[in-house]
């Protein structure tokens, strides 16, 4: 099936499901390839997914089901819920010895799971990161909001303070978006007075804080396209190449508001910090870099010693995209990568490490890597204390 059917198939059922789900596939998950007892790790905030209640601790649940694959070929497998003895766990086994989506290679893929009717259900696994965006931007989602149950009709953030925020400015932008780097300083903004966060607690925790923006501001920015679409969407249209036009400008605008947003979250985070950088210096062959520490006049100077200069870029997924850095900046050999993406396969991994690409995740998704690189990947914390003592010995 090409991408594009896959991803569309993969939304219609989605739209269709009584229940939809969809996570990251982890190295645990991939960690059993092939036996029949084990499989995906599920979420308890999922069990609507799999059984008519939650599991209680001294009990196993069971479940036979039928799951067509890709709109291609069935398994029949298991959900079980493990609750005696110390374990309290969800998990999705049995897919038969050849099923080809749970080994290492699949590591970072998207899996989306959707219950359609009785025991039967649909579910897609998605490997391209234009997949994988196009299927997240089709329902707001952020890699961050994954692993959980897929709600099509999602409301904003609970806390009343950043709600009456996010009023004050629809209502200053009546007619259209604001631009990319206003709302993600909306959604700082909005975080910090209703958080109370100091600078000291960025400088602290910035993994924690980049989550908590980039997550208000999907909020902020889907109050925005209910704001201003549906007028549009009640009406009507004409024809069906219409709404297709209309449609691709709604998730064109998705797409190209994610990866901006985090250059911008990064970049209030480095300053807060105290760093001193550049971003979008135009380099070799015109490429320009997300970041340069400790700046363009450092890097264009022949006399400046290549070690002390820093490579940062910066991609909200990057299973297929890492390799797009590689010729970014020819003076820095050694390539920092940010990405929100929790979990890549250990194949890629070795793969980046011997371009001397060194990963840069938040903290909290460190987890969702093989173990055996885990010591090698940075948090964000990590990232910018490194980068901070090299400034200071620099003086």
């Amino acid at each position: 099936m090409e991408q594009n059917n896959l991803v569309e198939q993969a939304i219609a059922s989605v739209n269709k499901a009584r229940t939809a789900f969809c996570k990251f596939t982890s190295a645990n998950d991939a960690g059993y390839t092939g036996a029949h007892q084990a499989g995906y790790y599920m979420p308890r905030n999922a069990w609507k997914l799999m059984f008519d209640r939650p599991g209680s601790k001294g009990e196993n649940l069971d479940r036979r089901v039928v799951i067509r694959w890709q709109h291609d070929f069935e398994t029949g497998s298991r959900f079980i819920y493990y609750g005696r003895g110390t374990r309290n766990e969800y998990r999705l086994t049995r897919f038969g010895r050849n099923f080809p989506f749970l080994t290492e290679n699949n590591v970072g893929d998207l899996l989306v799971l959707c219950h359609m009717d009785g025991d039967f259900y649909e579910g897609y696994v998605l490997s391209a990161d234009e997949e994988i965006e196009a299927f997240l931007n089709a329902f707001g989602i952020g890699p961050t909001e994954t692993n959980a149950l897929i709600d099509k009709n999602r409301q904003p953030l609970p806390e009343e303070m950043i709600r009456d925020s996010f009023r004050g400015v629809l209502e200053r932008y009546a007619e259209d978006f604001p631009s990319t780097q206003l709302l993600a300083e909306f959604a700082r903004s909005s975080c910090v007075e209703a958080h109370g966060v100091t600078d000291d607690m960025l400088r602290e925790a910035p993994d924690k804080y980049l989550l908590l923006w980039i997550n208000a501001e999907y909020e902020l920015f889907r109050a925005f396209e209910h704001k201003i679409y549906t007028p549009a969407i009640n009406a009507g249209f004409r024809d069906i190449e219409t709404l297709i036009s209309y449609s691709n400008q709604i998730l064109n605008r998705r797409k190209s508001r994610a990866g901006k947003s985090l250059v911008h979250h990064l970049d209030a985070i480095f300053r807060t910090c105290g760093l001193r950088f550049d971003t979008q210096v135009l380099t070799e062959a015109y490429n320009r870099p997300d970041f340069i520490f400790p700046g363009k006049a450092a890097y264009r100077n022949p006399a400046f010693p290549a070690e002390d200069l820093v490579f940062l870029g910066a991609k909200t997924t990057c299973k297929d995209r890492w390799r797009q850095i590689l010729g970014e900046a020819e003076r820095i050999p050694r390539k920092h990568l940010f990405t929100l993406q929790p979990g890549i396969s250990k194949n890629q991994l070795t793969e980046m490490y011997k371009e001397n690409i060194c990963l840069v995740v938040p903290a909290a998704h460190i987890s969702f890597f093989d173990r055996t690189f885990r010591d090698r990947i940075l948090s964000l914390h990590d990232f910018v204390s490194r980068v901070r003592q090299k400034q200071i010995n620099l003086g």
